[in-house]
């Protein structure tokens, strides 16, 4: 049955007319119906092979076989807040100057949704935005302002999993699925009576780890969380055990990651298995509430009107790197899925350039025939999915030849900027002096185990060139590290004569306790250095 009305889908989509064809600058009256879901946490390279045979995903290659899926789409800074804050203003995050999981977008910033709504469009939200500033705790605030600090903390308690004996427990992260019941309701009692188009965002937490529990041995822990019935959707003998570099050989950045999340102990091999399968397992569920959304629109009659587009703000590292969850430039970490399909969208389509979530913002515009603004950082991803874009020869014009990710929060003792190109992953930190950068061919070494920044410095140069180019990402680094300082004398001075108290019970994960002298130096030390972005 799934199969014949995926015929009829395909075909009726197929005959619709193609959005945003050029030259045409159409109002909502003559545009399609777009639903966008955004997940957390999601590893695009699940979506296609060899991840894809790890996990059951049915409307991830629903979506594949009837639309275009981009096989390489990254964030533009591997945390919830400021990754959104680039999709939801189309600019990068040294523009936006979010530069942690507190600092997004002002609540009054116009986002293409706004747009949209001025141009015609019916619009409703529903689940985690996350992409305006004043969220997360203020440990995850402090540990951000003072990773500079000449102090090693951990962060975390060490990643656990939780199993649910249950082979038919379905509904396992139920905030998720009530947002999901939401949105299949509005389209039923409200989006199928508009004679407007509509917009529909739908935002899922999953499959991002659960919260940790508030005390005990595991206190600050993450928890891949799932039941029975989503680890049958595992192919166990498809997990893949990643391969860790020595402590020793690590490069210091990882290693102070690695540390602040508690990985540098010992883990068994069973024990990394179980993190990853819970994991997948995760992504399976989260798959099939992208599936409840693509069957209420065919119900509905508005799957041939409507675009879908599936995407998440950030990967999840599940050991790779002796990491568990994001904050990195590795593939894991900043590799997210991407697939649109829909009316004029070319169907069974694999594109192969590199694209951001910036890029979000003008398609959804585009979408809906609106003028693009010129300020954007991103680029209209229609012309490399529509119908009506002929010319393979000018697809590489389409889009810049690069992308740009850059990250200042916490678990990362530098401000890290990643220069992807199709062959070439370039990492610079900090001054781009002081800590040194990283290279990898992600064609010979798709696992990011050997830097070759050293061994072919005229790329390296080269390289580092384009993406001062595009960033001056010295002076940025100048600039958040003043950020961090001022925010934390802020912090400090509102918490009177208790601020070692305060900070020994934010989630360090009692290693402050042990020698709280040590630390407040430390931190006394760090606020007498002084960074002027402006001589930098």
């Amino acid at each position: 049955m799934l199969l014949l009305w995926v015929s009829v889908v395909a075909a009726s989509a197929l005959a619709a007319p193609a959005p945003g064809a050029p030259g045409q600058r159409r109002g909502a009256a003559g545009a399609p119906n777009v639903v966008i879901v955004v997940s957390d946490s999601f590893d695009g390279r699940l979506t296609f092979y060899p991840g894809s045979q790890v996990v059951k995903l049915p409307f991830i290659n629903f979506m594949k076989a009837h639309g275009t899926s981009f096989l390489n789409a990254y964030t533009n800074s591997p945390i919830c807040c400021p990754s959104r804050a680039a999709m939801w203003s189309g600019l990068f995050t040294h523009l936006t100057e979010s530069w942690n999981n507190f600092k997004g977008l002002d609540p009054n910033y116009t986002t293409w949704m706004d747009i949209m709504e001025k141009h015609g469009y019916r619009t409703q939200k529903f689940g985690k935005l996350d992409y305006t500033s004043g969220h997360h705790s203020i440990s995850n605030r402090v540990e951000a302002w003072t990773r500079d600090v000449a102090f090693l903390l951990r962060q975390e308690g060490r990643p656990m999993v939780n199993l649910i004996p249950n082979k038919t427990k379905v509904r396992v992260m139920e905030g998720d699925w009530k947002n999901t019941d939401r949105a299949i309701n509005w389209l039923r009692k409200e989006a199928i009576n508009y004679t407007k188009p509509f917009v529909l965002y739908l935002g899922l937490n999953l499959p991002h780890p659960y919260p940790s529990p508030s005390s005990g041995e595991n206190f600050g822990s993450s928890t891949f969380h799932t039941s029975l019935y989503w680890l049958g959707k595992v192919s166990d003998d498809a997990i893949k055990i990643p391969k860790w570099s020595p402590l020793s050989e690590m490069h210091p950045v990882d290693y102070y990651s690695s540390y602040t999340k508690n990985c540098t102990g010992k883990f068994t091999e069973k024990e990394i298995k179980n993190i990853r399968a819970f994991y997948y397992a995760m992504c399976a569920e989260t798959d099939a509430m992208l599936g409840k959304i693509i069957l209420a629109l065919r119900q509905l009659d508005l799957l041939q009107k409507t675009i879908v587009i599936y995407t998440s703000d950030h990967g999840e590292l599940a050991m790779e790197h002796r990491q568990f969850y994001k904050m990195s430039m590795y593939e894991a970490s900043a590799h997210v899925p991407l697939l649109v399909m829909g009316p004029g969208i070319k169907a069974n389509l694999q594109v192969s350039n590199v694209v951001s979530l910036v890029d979000i913002y003008p398609t959804m515009l585009d979408i809906a025939g609106i003028s693009l603004p010129h300020n954007l950082s991103g680029y209209s991803l229609l012309p490399l999915s529509s119908e009506t874009f002929k010319n393979e020869h000018k697809l590489k014009d389409l889009h810049p030849p690069w992308i740009l990710s850059e990250y200042h929060g916490c678990n990362v003792n530098a401000s890290t900027y990643m220069l992807r190109t199709h062959q070439w992953k370039y990492i610079a930190y900090s001054d781009g002096a002081s800590v040194l950068p990283q290279l990898f061919d992600l064609s010979s070494d798709p696992d990011e185990l050997t830097n070759i920044a050293t061994k072919f410095p005229e790329i390296t140069y080269s390289l580092d060139q384009k993406l001062r180019s595009i960033i001056n990402y010295p002076k940025v680094s100048a600039s958040v590290h003043q950020y961090n300082k001022e925010q934390f004398i802020k912090w400090k001075q509102s918490t009177g004569q208790n601020y070692s108290n305060i900070i020994a019970n934010l989630r360090w994960h009692q290693d402050w306790l042990k020698e709280p002298r040590k630390y407040e130096n430390a931190v006394n030390q760090w606020l007498k250095t002084h960074t002027n972005p402006k001589t930098v």
